[in-house]
Order: structure tokens, then sequence, then C-alpha cells
């Protein structure tokens, strides 16, 4: 099998930066759903944005992303592991994590071998919680301007895989029942200088920089601050969270 391509290793100190950050209350009720606080695994971690939320929470958090670069930009605690290796191999003994995460990551991974993994590393009764997000939203033209910058722009550079997140995961067969859960958003005031920031760490934009040698958000700039505005006027922005939940069997 060949390895994955790595779409996040260049420019991770601007994904840090540019991302959205996830809501403070869906990790405590993650805390709150699982059997016990005593171990968490983040998987795909990145840089460290959910094992960070996490390790407040959890006793003790392991965390693995396959870029190197990543882990080298996540925020150190005393009670996180952080490990360069693959979603699809847990280092954990059998039936030992109480929870088990990948944000923003899961519609990259090979889930018969992530899935099995979860299976085996899981305590009945776990929890298996994958979450992520599709485009921001603001409630004015700048909507639209993201939409045909997504699917029209870049759209023919997205990775495989990106399809999954698009259709709100409805194509991955998960290993144990949906669990009804609340819905959770992300909320931020950007800049438009943000957004832009933001724009540059998409993967379809490193694929189409790659390919073609030119920058599709500087090609597409005066449309994205026509849509925009006052480039200094502060923004709200949003993005519900598309969640699976789901526990072992006890």
């Amino acid at each position: 099998m060949t390895e994955p391509t790595n779409y996040f290793s260049t420019a991770s100190d601007d994904y840090l930066t540019f991302r959205p950050r996830y809501p403070e209350e869906f990790f405590d009720y993650l805390v709150d759903i699982a059997p016990s606080n005593a171990h968490a695994w983040d998987c795909g971690c990145g840089n460290g944005q959910a094992s960070v939320a996490l390790a407040s929470r959890f006793k003790r958090v392991s965390a693995t992303d396959l870029s190197a670069t990543q882990i080298a930009q996540a925020q150190a605690r005393n009670n996180i592991a952080y490990q360069v290796g693959r979603a699809e191999v847990i280092e954990a003994r059998d039936n030992s994590l109480d929870l088990i995460t990948a944000a923003q990551a899961i519609h990259w991974f090979d889930h018969q071998r992530f899935f099995a993994e979860v299976n085996r590393c899981l305590r009945p009764g776990g929890v298996l919680a994958a979450w992520g997000y599709q485009l921001l939203y603001t409630g004015t033209a700048m909507d639209r301007c993201i939409e045909i910058f997504h699917d029209e722009i870049v759209g023919p550079y997205w990775p495989a895989g990106r399809e999954l997140l698009d259709d709100g995961y409805a194509g991955i067969t998960f290993p144990y029942p949906r669990e009804t859960a609340p819905t959770f958003f992300m909320h931020n005031e950007w800049s438009f200088a943000h957004l832009i920031g933001y724009l540059n760490t998409w993967s379809a934009v490193k694929r189409y920089r790659e390919v073609l040698g030119r920058n599709p958000v500087e090609e597409y700039l005066a449309q994205l601050r026509k849509a925009w505005g006052n480039e200094q006027q502060l923004r709200p922005v949003h993005w519900p969270l598309i969640l699976y939940l789901g526990k072992k069997p006890v």
C-alpha cells in the first residue's frame, strides 16, 4: 500500500495561526460522555489544537500525526505525548482508551484499518468522535464568493478524500451507531487579512500552486476584496461542526 500524501507539512505555522478554533463546550461534552477521563487519543492531531483542549480534561492524551512539521508546531503539555505516525496504527493496549478523536482529519484515513484499531483500543463504552467543518458562512455576499472559489477555482485540485467531508461524512461507514448529539458551531471575528491567511492553508490551494505555479488566492483577490468590503472591518464568520459520535458496545 502506498503512503498517503501529506498536504499539511508546509506552512504549518500558518495552519496554526489561521485555522478556526473548536468550541470549548464541545470538549466539555466529550469528557461528559466518555466512560472516564483517564486516556484520550487524538488521531491526525495536526498542530495539536484538539489535543491541548483534551489535555485540560483528560489525565493522559496521546496525539499522532503523519506530519513531523505539524507535530513540531504543537503546544506542549505535561500530559500530552505527541508522536509522528499514521492514524491507522494506535500504539495502545486493547480495551484501554476512553476516547478516540479525529478532528478535521478522518476523510484522509484508511477507514477499514483505522476502525479496526479503534475497535481494538477503545474500552467498552468508549467513544469515537470524528468531526470537521466545510465552508465558512457570513450571511453576506462573501458566502457565494467562497463557494465559487472552493468549487470552481480550486475544485479540481482537492485531494481524494475531501469529497467525504463535503458530503458531511455520509460516505463513511462508521463502526458504531451514531449517537444523538447537540449541534456545535465555531464562531470567530476575522479581518480580511485573516481570511486570506486561512484560504492559503487549504490543501487544494497548495496543489494548485504546485501544478500551475500560481497562487489562486492572489488571482481571486479582487473578487474576495469586493465581497468583504472594508478590509479593516472585523466580520463574524461561522462554521457548523460536522459530527459523528459512536460508542463501542458494552
